[in-house]
């Protein structure tokens, strides 16, 4: 398995349309709470509402487009989802220019955006498994990977000088840009994909969506021996350790004293360490094995956490952050991709989109249950002491993965699981 080779014209634009819209969204990463701030003086309080409340309503929104995006051929959805979003984004600079912008337009383009996000990306797991043989799903699984974290790594430094020359609208108006190209290079992939085999219809007069419809991709997650603890361990470890992230700011940016570049550098040189885990994936897998790979990487990528607690000030407590960071990051750069093959392989055509999108949403409202409850937890404890707590529970979390993988079968649809 070579990392370096070809996949083909069709994943070629796949991968494209990914780059450019994840770069355009890391661009405009801070924009709307900025453009809250700075357009609309708007307070903490709303400034929290628009963080919080537009991405959890989204998430909510897109679990009842799963069995609408399974019943359809997934790029034209997929396209359909960038065009929303680039609407949606559009919108705010041109009711910035005809001085019409509010806070409530800011709110509903967030669960617009974030909903079609959403529903973009469990469409795009699928048509991944549709253009590219199951041999070569590691290797394009870590490009995706390597190019979340470049586009993590340049997105907001780029966005950040982009919104000092231009203002945030237009950081904003480049992502709304980003997600049009997006479109454009779905769109250039051609070939018709196979049709897919069509949700069940409800019986009745007025053929009523079914609460099972809603749920099935969960169903299938807590039915497979193998993604049901990779489930709860993703869940519980992404929560923990986007909990700490603004409790770590606070610290750094409070009582440690350190600059807002100083603590922008400290999350942005790691993000190397992904780029170079999610080129490795395929090489460990290749010589040590899927189950010992991923049970290695997912124990480690637990056993950083703590350390951050030890944060202190100056040069040293900004190497211990990064040399934090890049471990972290390392292992999650060969784990991620990892886990998202054996998901797709152990997932049938016909649940792919809507096990891709109960997995998102529960991982979005993960993170913000910890998130909400590792507030309250600092208010009592102090940042660095709920850190620490955070650390240690993460710590446990290699319990959750699985200790061995049963035997697999090939991914047929129908049945009582309907999976591997």
């Amino acid at each position: 398995m070579v990392g370096g080779r070809s996949l083909g014209r069709r994943f070629g634009w796949l991968w494209t349309s990914y780059a450019v819209s994840t770069l355009g969204t890391w661009l405009a990463f801070d924009a709307f709470p900025l453009i809250a701030i700075l357009v609309l003086h708007a307070g903490t309080t709303r400034v929290s509402l628009l963080a919080a409340v537009g991405p959890a309503v989204g998430a909510v929104l897109a679990l009842s487009l799963g069995p609408w995006v399974e019943s359809r051929p997934k790029r034209p959805v997929m396209v359909a989802m960038d065009l929303v979003r680039f609407a949606a984004l559009t919108s705010v600079p041109v009711a910035f220019a005809l001085v019409g912008l509010t806070f409530a337009q800011l709110l509903v383009v967030s669960v617009v955006v974030g909903a079609a996000g959403i529903a973009f990306t469990a469409a795009g797991g699928a048509c991944l498994k549709e253009i590219v043989p199951p041999q070569d799903l590691l290797v394009a699984n870590g490009r995706f990977e390597s190019t979340t974290w470049t586009a993590t790594m340049l997105g907001p430094p780029l966005g950040g000088a982009a919104i000092a020359a231009f203002g945030p609208v237009a950081t904003v108006m480049a992502n709304a840009v980003s997600h049009l190209l997006s479109a454009a290079g779905i769109r250039a992939i051609g070939r018709p994909e196979p049709r897919p085999v069509p949700v069940p219809a409800p019986a009745g007069p007025r053929k009523r969506l079914r609460a099972g419809d809603l749920f099935e991709g969960w169903r299938h997650i807590l039915a497979d021996p193998v993604l049901r603890p990779l489930f709860l361990n993703t869940a519980l470890v992404s929560g923990l350790i986007m909990a700490t992230s603004p409790l770590l700011a606070v610290l750094m940016l409070g009582p440690l004293g350190f600059a807002p570049w100083q603590y922008g550098l400290a999350f942005a040189v790691p993000c190397v360490g992904g780029l170079i885990g999610s080129r490795l994936a395929p090489r460990l897998v290749e010589r040590f094995g899927r189950h010992r790979v991923m049970l290695t990487a997912g124990a480690l990528r637990a056993c950083w956490l703590p350390w951050l607690a030890f944060t202190g000030p100056g040069a040293s407590g900004l190497v211990l952050v990064m040399a934090v960071e890049f471990g972290l990051i390392t292992c999650m750069g060969v784990f991620n991709p990892v886990l998202a093959t054996c998901r797709l392989e152990r997932t049938p055509a016909d649940r792919a989109a809507r096990t891709l999108l109960a997995w998102s949403v529960s991982g979005k409202a993960a993170v913000a249950a910890l998130t909400a409850l590792w507030g309250l937890l600092a208010v009592v404890t102090g940042p660095r002491a709920a850190i620490a707590i955070a650390g240690v529970l993460a710590m446990a979390t290699p319990l959750l993965l699985p200790r061995s993988v049963p035997a697999e079968r090939p991914a047929v649809s129908g049945g009582p699981r309907g999976g591997r």
